[in-house]
């Protein structure tokens, strides 16, 4: 399969992309591309513009700062996985990390990139969650930082601007118990359901059309999950259920 045609930029600065971002309609941003690059070719999605981004010196980054640890742009999920900075002070992020689809697709993809993707099924955006992280954006017209409850809004829809940039991801240290749970039909896919724990912070994914928050001694009260071809509503709540309690255990 072929993407449909867009016009590609590479852009060797945050200054430029950002430019580029404010100026250009129906634009994407191309980091590790294990998330945008299948949906072109399926063509679901059909971007007018692509900027590359790495191209951009020292943004791929993983540094200690206020308390917690901040992962930038083009920093490889395998880098993060692999970092004894991210397993002194945020343990739970390197556990996540092998849950992650497989090494050979955490070699390119990105930390931000997956944050920025969405995915209510992706274990990242419910560790950002379960922590109580946030983003740093970027664009011409200011910089800011998002909370994660204020960051996914739905199905691969987040509170960016179409002009910002996602340049940074931060978690505090934590080292506490914790746990990230999920049940897939083969390692390495897309979680049918999955929790997080991070104290007595609980996360939830793949059940709803963001990740959430849930009480742990009612995990279910107020979810909806979808059915589809490979779990029934009611399974994922068994499984919300199941995996919570493990969880929890552990």
């Amino acid at each position: 399969m072929k993407p449909p045609p867009f016009e590609y930029h590479a852009p060797t600065s945050v200054d430029e992309t950002c430019s580029l971002l404010g100026s250009l309609e129906e634009a994407k941003v191309l980091a590790g591309g294990q998330s945008l690059v299948p949906l072109l070719n399926f063509r679901l999605a059909r971007p007018a513009h692509l900027i590359d981004i790495n191209r951009i010196d020292g943004l791929d980054r993983i540094y200690e700062r206020d308390g917690g640890v901040a992962v930038q742009a083009l920093a490889r999920q395998a880098a993060v996985e692999d970092s004894e900075l991210i397993a002194r002070i945020c343990p739970l992020l390197k556990d996540a990390m092998r849950l992650v689809a497989h090494r050979v697709i955490r070699n390119r993809g990105t930390v931000c990139g997956s944050l920025a993707h969405a995915d209510p099924a992706s274990e990242l955006p419910a560790i950002l969650l379960a922590l109580g992280g946030n983003v740093t954006v970027v664009s011409r017209r200011t910089q800011r930082v998002i909370a994660a409850d204020q960051l996914f809004t739905g199905v691969f829809e987040t509170s960016l601007a179409a002009d910002e940039l996602l340049a940074e991801a931060w978690f505090p240290a934590f080292s506490g118990p914790s746990a990230i749970l999920e049940e897939s039909r083969r390692h390495g896919d897309f979680a049918l359901a999955g929790v997080v724990r991070a104290g007595d912070a609980l996360a939830l994914f793949g059940v709803a059309s963001r990740p959430v928050l849930a009480d742990r001694r009612d995990p279910t009260h107020g979810l909806q999950p979808s059915g589809d071809l490979e779990a029934t509503p009611d399974f994922r709540m068994h499984l919300v259920r199941v995996l919570t309690e493990k969880a929890f255990a552990a």
